[in-house]
């Protein structure tokens, strides 16, 4: 079964093809997605990868250096949904 992975500090220069090869190396991706910020279209530094073989990804990736930086690699925690959206001050 596919798990969703949170991916932080990654490079401002990572794309969505260097992260899906880079944990293809450890199962089969299904999708990559990397955080963009709404305003700006700038990459905000995180990212989620859904993939067979998480653990494996996990145990091999968290802390590897990735463009310079060391990635953090664990599963994803369900989205908390207690704020308002339309808020512009939150």
């Amino acid at each position: 079964m596919a798990k969703k992975l949170y991916v932080g500090n990654l490079s401002f220069e990572t794309t969505e093809d260097a992260l899906r090869t880079l944990f293809a190396e450890h199962g089969e991706v299904t999708s990559v997605n990397i955080i963009t910020d709404r305003e700006t279209g700038r990459p905000r530094g995180f990212g989620f990868v859904e993939m067979e073989g998480a653990d494996a990804a996990i145990a091999a990736l968290d802390q590897k250096d990735f463009g310079g930086r060391n990635l953090t690699v664990n599963e994803a925690k369900p989205r908390r949904d207690d704020r308002p959206r339309d808020n512009p001050r939150w």
